[in-house]
């Protein structure tokens, strides 16, 4: 049964702040966490996690905003389970933090803060909701209203956050999965294929492929295609529930054809990234980027840059894997972060994330995009512009003329004097089309929309063009949160509970710096 935690607002004559020295309570009340308290224990919406608990009477929840601001300040510091709960226990500023009054107070066992989170990943498999996400945008929703953040420019870049998997080689991998096939078999089955597993289960897979030189693998790799088909025909029909034999399932169509009775491995270029890289994470993906390799997810991150205000908020997080471009990943985004900030009208970004597609929704949204690269090879020859005279009504310029387009059955033709053209210095490099009649440029709407973000750049004020690069600076405090940029968790779900609290403690930790800045000054000012 669903019950919100109202025990932190009423006074307890009793708690620590009451019974430490008066200099003690004082540093208590100035310090971060007790901002923490005020800023984010006290306005997360509890009622959002309802749905998580029975509605028939019976035994109340463990206090949800306790809960989420705990794991909110476990990523916050970077803390191991243990040392989380070692601070709850004895630690006054975490207690501050987390609304506790008295000295044994604990709001929640390991066990509750481990069963809160299957839910919050069950909730997410049967609805697509996450509530740690709608945590994060209450709270910045409150924030840029109370602090009266302009969202009418942002910008947004992406980071690659690596699953905390070991990485195997083709053959590793499909000689774990074997390994762990066998474990998960009966001990009558055991005995049974005890044959057909001996060859793999005596090592690890890492000793199995230690001991094999690069002539060996291809013979091994048949031979261990042969026990997958004998697994696959003989032993998962038994065991076909098993969440095991469902990742074996997958790997085995991935790295197997079957030909007739024969079982032929496939040849790697068929391999695609999107492929398990691991049993232990089935959603990290793989992508090579700048000669380095990545298996995980990617992080996508949104925030204001509007010169005047004086703090900058993350707006929008999203997760997706890493093989997925950027400019598709924006693509899913433009309609969500137009919902939650109508007033954008400007996104800076990369080259990355330019596309034709992308265009055509800023067309949509009146947002003008700002690219600070451009993604391909310059284009040579003349520069053409196409200018927008109104609804379907372009011009089209070069350097000695300006003719008016005119649309045909699925394109815009401009259509240029050859006279004029004959005397032009350009001619030789021209690369508009020439017929008998005249020199003959098309063109979409969708190919002015990116010639408008590529010169987009050179529209606005000298001082707003470098606004994208700062977002590196927001990308180094997430990657603070990580080791090497390797999360300390496994999946998709989990990688996403990483970002929103991540993103919820960078908002807080600028908002707290300013709010103590502001403190100093007013102290200074007054002195």
């Amino acid at each position: 049964m669903f019950k919100k935690n109202t025990k932190h607002t009423q006074a307890n004559l009793f708690g620590f702040a009451n019974i430490v020295s008066s200099k003690m309570a004082k540093e208590l009340q100035e310090s971060e966490e007790q901002k923490f308290y005020d800023l984010i224990f006290c306005n997360i919406k509890e009622e959002d996690f309802a749905s998580l608990y029975s509605e028939i009477d019976s035994r109340p929840n463990v206090p949800v905003n306790c809960m989420v601001s705990a794991l909110l300040l476990q990523y916050r510091q970077k803390l191991t389970y243990e040392k989380l709960f070692d601070s709850i226990k004895f630690n006054l500023l975490t207690k501050t933090a987390l609304g506790l009054a008295t000295l044994d107070e604990v709001p929640f066992s390991e066990a509750s803060l481990f069963n809160f989170q299957n839910k919050l990943s069950d909730h997410f498999i049967e609805t697509g909701e996450n509530l740690f996400e709608k945590v994060f945008d209450h709270l910045t929703e409150k924030q840029l209203k109370e602090l009266k953040i302009k969202t009418d420019i942002q910008r947004t870049d992406s980071f690659q956050a690596a699953s905390n998997i070991r990485r195997y080689s083709r053959l590793q991998l499909l000689v774990e999965m074997v390994i762990r096939i066998e474990r998960g078999l009966s001990q009558e089955d055991q005995k049974q294929y005890e044959e057909l597993f001996a060859p793999y289960v005596k090592k690890t897979s890492g000793q199995f492929i230690y001991r094999l030189d690069a002539e060996g693998i291809p013979s091994e790799l048949e031979k261990i295609g042969n026990v997958y088909k004998t697994i696959n025909d003989k032993i998962k029909p038994n065991y076909a529930e098993i969440e095991i034999f469902n990742i074996f399932e997958r790997i085995y169509a991935e790295h197997f054809t079957e030909v007739g009775e024969k079982i032929v491995i496939k040849a790697p270029e068929e391999l695609t990234s999107s492929c398990i890289q691991s049993p232990d994470d089935i959603e990290a993906t793989y992508r090579k980027k700048n000669n380095k390799q990545f298996y995980g997810q990617t992080i996508n991150i949104v925030e204001t840059c509007n010169p005047e205000n004086p703090i900058n908020l993350v707006t929008d997080i999203s997760v997706h894997a890493n093989n997925i471009d950027d400019s598709k990943e924006l693509h899913e985004r433009i309609d969500v972060i137009k919902e939650k900030t109508p007033d954008v009208n400007e996104l800076h970004f990369d080259g990355g994330y330019g596309s034709e597609d992308n265009d055509l929704k800023f067309d949509t949204h009146a947002i003008t995009p700002v690219q600070t690269a451009i993604r391909g090879i310059k284009s040579k020859g003349v520069e053409i512009e196409i200018i927008q005279r109104g609804d379907d009504n372009y011009a089209v310029s070069c350097p000695n003329q300006i003719v008016e387009a005119v649309f045909t059955r699925k394109r815009f033709k401009a259509e240029f004097d050859l006279a004029i053209c004959a005397g032009c210095s350009f001619a030789s490099v021209c690369q508009v089309r020439q017929f008998k009649k005249a020199r003959v440029y098309y063109f979409t709407q969708a190919e002015f929309l990116k010639q408008q973000r590529i010169k987009s750049i050179q529209g606005i004020p000298k001082e707003r063009r470098s606004l994208r690069t700062n977002v590196e600076a927001t990308i180094s405090e997430f990657a603070r949160k990580m080791n090497n940029r390797k999360l300390k968790v496994r999946g998709s779900f989990k990688a996403k509970i990483f970002a929103f609290a991540v993103g919820i403690s960078v908002n807080f930790g600028r908002i707290y710096r300013y709010g103590t800045c502001k403190e100093l000054e007013t102290a200074v000012s007054s002195a």
